[in-house]
């Protein structure tokens, strides 16, 4: 009756669906994985953000790589911003998705050295080429609190062109790029500034990080799963269905016998 599962289309479907099965099931793997490593992420986030604010020379210094533990963390400086030497990073985004700049002004701290800080976000002229105008930050010594962040570097962005830019205008934040144009000991990578807020509309204080979409990772991981499952109870419900529609050709169809004449 199943005879025909040795036929060259039921082997190949067969083996189709013997590559399908491991297939699914190690995508539903790596999917839950994923999903793994983005809850570690967003729970990492959630407690640098919650954590109390420490003086930034606690976590960093001149060279130092933020690592994944210091990232996010909020951090306080004492300072004077230098105006005179600040620079807008090129092509930043705000909330509404609407493309400007990032403001990056060195904070000189009491002691010499330099921490860098994003105080936000403005608006770009149509040309995006001239130096924009810039909201002054407060004058005289300040006190900042900020997201501790590290340094933007070619291999994350992606960004390879960093050269011919407008003057004042960087592509990345970055502290060792940074130390050479000022010539000073920089804080290595930089803070996004929280507090104090700027007065009137810009610039725009930078946001805070969105959790990663962990539930999607596990949403797909199941949906794989199911696939798998899916697979071999289609090929049984093929091979019934074939195996009743060749049976039911086999029967002969009955011939209706003329009556014998009187």
């Amino acid at each position: 009756m199943y005879r025909f599962l040795l036929s060259r289309q039921w082997v190949i479907l067969t083996l189709v669906a013997l590559l399908l099965i491991p297939t699914m099931i190690r995508l539903g793997i790596w999917q839950m994985d994923r999903y793994d490593l983005r809850t570690a992420r967003n729970q990492l986030v959630s407690d640098a953000l919650a954590a109390e604010p420490v003086p930034v020379e606690r976590l960093t210094s001149p060279g130092h790589t933020v690592t994944t533990d210091e990232r996010y963390r909020s951090v306080t400086a004492t300072g004077r911003f230098d105006t005179e030497r600040e620079v807008v990073v090129r092509r930043r985004v705000n909330a509404d998705e609407t493309v400007g700049f990032h403001v990056l002004t060195p904070l000189v701290l009491t002691d010499g050295k330099v921490l860098l800080v994003n105080r936000g976000w403005i608006p770009a002229d149509a040309s995006q080429t001239a130096f924009p105008e810039i909201p002054a930050p407060p004058r005289g010594e300040v006190n900042v609190t900020g997201r501790l962040m590290p340094d933007e570097t070619t291999e994350a962005s992606g960004i390879k062109n960093l050269e011919g830019l407008p003057d004042r205008q960087v592509m990345l934040i970055n502290s060792e790029q940074e130390a050479r144009r000022l010539d000073a000991r920089v804080l290595g990578g930089y803070i996004a500034q929280t507090a104090p807020e700027p007065k009137g509309d810009t610039p725009q204080l930078v946001g805070r990080p969105g959790d990663e979409n962990a539930a999607l990772n596990y949403a797909y991981a199941l949906q794989w799963w199911l696939f798998a499952a899916g697979v071999p109870i289609g090929w049984i419900i093929l091979a019934r269905r074939e195996a009743r529609e060749r049976a039911a050709a086999a029967v002969p169809e009955e011939k209706e016998t003329a009556p014998a004449p009187a």
